[in-house]
């Protein structure tokens, strides 16, 4: 491919939209508090951040995750088209092919980087990126089990860290039960706010089937079986800062649910969805106080 027909491809701003960098400095910000404040050292003592593997870990991840995002947007063109037509990149900034082209460099070359970290770690590359294009796919259109998919692979590239170094893992396991709820409620949130598209290109998302006040039930559901496992884990690390800061943040989770019950309107839930990635970000920050 010439550098003329590449420049037809692909333009600096679509790459930009497209591969949501905001995201990926979140995904990059979590991994490495995690090490630096949880897991602290190697197994052979050395501090971790000075552990050239770290930073392949945390690269892969974010190229998985670029990767995700891309494959995303791929399949839900014609859907986004109706949700949100000026955000839409694939065929205007990317064209079509492109997107498959740097989906499939991205990923191979992130299993790739896995492998020399480990074997383990490869093999979870490899199942977190087929999991992504499956996702997008067909797990997304159907009630919950893409909601589920995306919370699972957000609290996996969390404990990955605590997992590889085998060090700290019940306190990452709690931090990554925090991510994989909030994200949940907030892959729901974003399904009630992108109805009118999906409902229009035969998608079974939960709202969708189960109506949008049912939909709010469960997300209430979700809510207070987060609550309850935040709870347990924290009483069986007994660390009073936490349970202190946990109990806080409990405060303003409340805030955000009574936020969603009486939220109506397309805005309401954009909000809210911006809102949970704040409380996943305080919540990551709490790991200094640790």
């Amino acid at each position: 491919m010439n550098s003329k027909s590449m420049e037809r491809s692909i333009s600096l701003s679509g790459l930009f939209r497209i591969s949501r960098p905001i995201n990926l400095l979140m995904v990059a910000f979590a991994q490495f508090m995690t090490a630096y404040f949880l897991v602290e050292t190697t197994r052979t003592g050395l501090p971790v951040l000075q552990d050239f593997r770290l930073y392949l870990l945390v690269l892969s991840t974010v190229m998985i995750t670029a990767a995700g995002y891309m494959i995303n947007d791929y399949y839900d063109v014609k859907i986004d088209y109706v949700n949100r037509p000026n955000e839409v990149v694939v065929g205007k900034g990317i064209k079509r092919r492109m997107v498959i082209f740097l989906h499939t460099i991205l990923n191979f070359t992130a299993i790739g980087l896995g492998y020399i970290v480990s074997q383990r770690i490869a093999l979870v590359n490899f199942f977190a990126a087929f999991l992504l294009w499956l996702y997008s796919n067909r797990l997304k259109r159907g009630p919950f089990i893409g909601n589920l998919t995306v919370a699972f692979l957000t609290a996996l590239a969390i404990y990955l860290v605590g997992y590889y170094y085998q060090k700290s893992e019940l306190l990452v396991l709690t931090y990554a039960i925090f991510a994989f709820f909030l994200n949940l409620i907030r892959e729901i949130i974003k399904d009630i706010e992108d109805r009118p598209g999906d409902r229009k290109h035969g998608c079974r998302t939960l709202p969708i089937v189960i109506g949008f006040r049912k939909t709010k039930q469960v997300i209430f559901i979700i809510a207070i079986c987060f609550v309850f496992a935040i709870m347990i884990v924290t009483f069986e690390i007994n660390n009073p800062i936490l349970f202190i800061y946990f109990g806080i943040l409990g405060i303003f989770f409340m805030w955000f649910m009574w936020k969603i019950y009486y939220a109506d309107r397309k805005d309401h839930f954009t909000e809210l969805s911006t809102i949970a990635k704040i409380l996943m970000m305080v919540g990551t920050i709490s790991m200094g106080f640790l």
